[in-house]
């Protein structure tokens, strides 16, 4: 007898173990949503599995093995509960704002906007007679399927796809059936899609995909997340800080001061993501414009491709294969994944800080922090987004490292990772919208941080072996370290030792006055200046190559 699992075959050599087991019938869940995912309706199905109990022979064990019959499985519909990806369940709340532009929708819809915008160029040509210059009327009619083109419309699109099985010709498709009607645009279908290779729509609709997520979503929250730094860096920049270097007691800082290092950090790669210039081609099969020449020999079709592309916004590459090669996509996200990065390094030390009591956390009423400690308040957020950042690094290093390959003049490796273009930002997206979350909820603790710096009075050997140096003290690196390496330092000691020094008056007077807390150098300064830094970085044209 063959016995088979969901996973894998059971071979008859497994059978004498399996004799002894009776399959029972449990009910099963069964999650249905609408297409907008607004609302759940939820079902209890008794679809009959066959669950088989812990068992183990001696050379064999199995646990809970699952028989799942063809004709008794549950059949799942996609919601919150049912979706392969976290982005699409659990986090969906926090990634939503991205689906308009990196979905199936939204690659449908720009497709749309770019098979439209190009009758329109075509019309335009005065070579290309066989398609006369629209009227208004014609025109507001394409304009209005880009413009109102709805859900409907896509089921539309994918309903024709599961006949040709071609998800750009299912485009093409769908707008000669949406024209038959304009009397002027009938006349004139087969011009949709005109010499054009499935990538010249692909590789627009990609750019246009990203552009518009780009500006429209993961701009805009990376301007929250800086300008939330930025009002740490500044309303605790007076709060002193003991540094840490190689996780030891170092020159202190102030609290404002290190969180306008990641401000400024973050806004330099923020504007290297903004230069990032999105590229289309449009150039035919290979890039030649073959089919072009062969219809209309004296049309100056490398023109006539820029001007297109650049009227949507993007830029020029005019030397391509089949595929637009994609080098901006790698630029782009390896510019995402140093924002990433840094915004890494931030959430590790908010972590550190936390875990070290210079930040508390605003607890909220029914939150839970440890299944089993309950005094536990977790820095979750922070975690989040660091694991979040991590994921979406993967994904986009790999995005790197394989778009701008391809055998010879193209083959479709691309086409199915380039369906993944969205995980990166949404991973991306999830983590800067964690890290807000955890930012709202700190809380800074100054009396713990003032209790550290009350602990490290040797700190205060750098500047006094540095005055010492200034006037000709023999060895003060040296007699400083005999004094404080490896010992307990405290104020009575540090002032005693000042007080032996061979200084004048005026210098051994400030170096009496100095405390841990008030040897903090500029970081006040810097700290309360960030804004400016921030806006020197920006300059006067920011985001303007993106939008």
């Amino acid at each position: 007898m063959d016995a088979r699992v969901s996973s894998g075959v059971l071979t008859r050599n497994h059978a004498p173990f399996l004799s002894n087991l009776q399959p029972r019938k449990i009910q099963t869940f069964r999650s249905i949503s609408t297409l907008n995912n607004t609302k759940n309706i939820h079902q209890f199905s008794n679809a009959s599995f066959h669950l088989c109990t812990t068992f183990s022979g001696r050379s064999h064990g199995f646990k809970q093995v699952v028989n799942i019959s063809k004709d008794n499985s549950c059949e799942f519909e996609l919601s919150t509960l049912t979706a392969l990806s976290p982005l699409d369940g659990r986090y969906w709340g926090k990634v939503k704002d991205l689906a308009p532009y990196m979905s199936e929708y939204g690659l449908i819809y720009f497709r749309v906007h770019v098979e439209i915008k190009w009758l329109l160029m075509l019309s335009q040509i005065p070579e290309v007679i066989e398609v006369p210059s629209f009227s208004v009327e014609a025109r507001s009619y394409l304009q209005g399927l880009i413009d109102g083109f709805s859900m409907d419309d896509a089921l539309e699109v994918k309903k024709i796809e599961r006949v040709t099985n071609h998800d750009v010709k299912a485009v093409e498709y769908f707008l000669k059936q949406k024209c038959q009607s304009q009397p002027e645009i009938a006349k004139v279908l087969e011009f949709f899609h005109f010499a054009c290779t499935s990538e010249d729509i692909n590789n627009l609709a990609h750019a246009l995909m990203l552009k518009e997520a780009m500006t429209k979503v993961m701009f805009p929250t990376m301007d929250k997340l800086i300008e939330a730094i930025c009002h740490m860096a500044k309303a605790n920049a007076s709060i002193s800080m003991l540094s840490r270097t190689h996780g030891q007691p170092a020159s202190p800082t102030t609290l404002g001061k290190e969180m306008a290092i990641f401000a400024v950090r973050l806004s330099r790669e923020m504007q290297e993501i903004s230069r990032v210039k999105m590229m289309g081609k449009f150039a035919g099969a290979v890039g030649n414009y073959n089919a072009h020449l062969v219809a209309y020999p004296n049309i100056n079709w490398p023109q006539i491709a820029e001007e297109f592309v650049t009227s949507l916004g993007l830029a020029f590459n005019p030397y391509v294969t089949q595929i637009e090669t994609h080098d901006y996509m790698a630029n782009l996200y390896y510019a995402i994944i140093r924002f990433n990065n840094i915004l890494i390094d931030f959430d590790r030390d908010i972590w550190g800080y936390i875990s070290l009591g210079y930040f508390k956390q605003i607890t909220k009423a029914g939150e839970i922090g440890s299944s089993t400690m309950p005094h536990k308040v977790n820095p979750i957020d922070f975690e989040n987004s660091e694991g979040n950042l991590g994921k979406a690094n993967e994904d986009l290093t790999y995005l790197s490292m394989k778009l701008p390959i391809s055998r010879w003049q193209r083959d479709l490796t691309d086409s199915t990772v380039l369906r993944n273009i969205g995980g990166g930002l949404g991973h991306s997206l999830l983590a800067y919208k964690s890290a807000l979350q955890g930012i709202g909820k700190l809380q800074v603790n100054e009396a713990r941080l003032s209790e550290d710096l009350n602990k490290a009075w040797e700190v205060l050997a750098e500047p006094i072996q540095t005055v010492m140096r200034r006037y000709g003290v023999l060895e003060p690196y040296e007699k400083l370290k005999e004094l404080t390496r490896g010992r307990a330092v405290t104020k009575e000691r540090i002032r005693e030792f000042i007080e032996g020094l061979e200084l004048p008056k005026e210098a051994k007077s400030d170096l009496m006055k100095l405390t841990p807390h008030s040897y903090v150098g500029a970081a006040i300064e810097l700290a309360k200046t960030v804004d400016s830094a921030v806006d020197v970085i920006n300059g006067a044209e920011v985001l303007e190559t993106c939008r």
